[in-house]
């Protein structure tokens, strides 16, 4: 479904993607892990075209997306930063996300999902961080789109809400729709990703399945695996 090409980009003299190459494969989680700085953000602003890259290219089923903006009709985003006008309720801003795109959206069953019926009057700067999150969750999963591009998804959410979150992750992945995570919490991993992709410094370090890592590395927990990678790259 998306092939990344010789992706290449810098920030002065600072090298963030350096020869990136991937294949993301129609259905499935994919969970894009690495430290601070390794270029997964830049990964995924490149995706969403909010950065063009110095030189490669990105196709989605096919077809080259780099200046272009109506693959994003098919595409759902869910921002690590919940920052939402503070002056809006709850309802208003999911109406208002609602009239700027042209498909059909399930809100009401993602609000009774979650248990906001009660915060849809609710201005959103009176709002604590787990309910924005929440409020967040709505936005991006309310629409179908075959690809759902997830950017730390389980900050602030309580035990239920995290649950929540697991089975609509899945569901989506049933229906054939392609996920991409990126998260901190290498136990939401270990549970949900079929394949982890590994960044360092711009590059791929690994990829292909927690299994595989832990093999490799030979160690049995995901999160000391993935310290291994990281402790060997830098000695």
């Amino acid at each position: 479904m998306i092939e990344i090409k010789d992706l290449h980009k810098k920030y002065g003299k600072l090298t963030v993607l350096d020869g990136l190459e991937l294949e993301f494969k129609k259905g499935g989680i994919l969970a894009i892990l690495g430290p601070n700085g390794s270029g997964k953000t830049t990964l995924i602003k490149c995706l969403l075209g909010m950065v063009i890259p110095n030189k490669g290219n990105i196709t989605i089923n096919g077809k080259s997306v780099l200046k272009k903006w109506e693959y994003r009709n098919n595409l759902n985003y869910l921002p690590q930063i919940a920052n939402f006008p503070s002056n809006l309720s709850v309802i208003e801003l999911i109406n208002m996300v609602k009239n700027l795109r042209s498909k059909q959206s399930n809100e009401q069953e993602l609000i009774s999902l979650f248990g906001l019926e009660e915060f849809l009057k609710k201005k959103l700067g009176n709002l604590s961080g787990g309910t924005k999150q929440k409020v967040n969750l709505i936005l991006a999963f309310m629409f179908d789109s075959d690809l759902i591009i997830l950017d730390e998804p389980t900050t602030g959410l309580d035990p239920i809400s995290l649950i929540h979150l697991k089975d609509l992750i899945r569901k989506e992945r049933v229906k054939g729709k392609t996920i991409l995570i990126t998260t901190h919490i290498m136990s939401f991993v270990d549970e949900m990703a079929d394949e982890i992709v590994f960044l360092l410094d711009g590059k791929i370090y690994f990829n292909g399945s927690g299994e595989a890592l832990k093999k490799q590395t030979k160690i049995d927990d995901l999160e000391r695996a993935i310290a291994s990678l990281i402790s060997k790259h830098y000695v």
